[in-house]
């Protein structure tokens, strides 16, 4: 499995919608999909599935603001 589908399997468990799987583009926090709660449930969620640690110090709001954005970071993350 890929790693983005297993982001967005990882993002539809913790958002609680698939519409994360069919629209990559969601506006995820302007559509209230994810509040500060949540985003920190994704990133333990995230350690978990992939270890990789996302401290609240190194979230940009900016680059998670669409499923699409939370891929290409965290895909970004595993490379280095």
């Amino acid at each position: 499995m890929s790693t983005s589908t297993r982001l967005l399997e990882v993002l539809k468990n913790v958002a609680e919608t698939d519409e994360v799987e069919r629209n990559l583009d969601l506006p995820l926090y302007d559509s209230q999909v994810l509040d500060s709660m949540k985003t920190v449930e994704l990133m333990v969620a995230i350690s978990a599935e992939f270890g990789v640690d996302i401290a609240p110090a190194d979230f940009e709001r900016e680059k998670w603001a669409t499923p699409r954005l939370i891929i290409a970071d965290l895909e970004t993350r595993i490379a280095s």
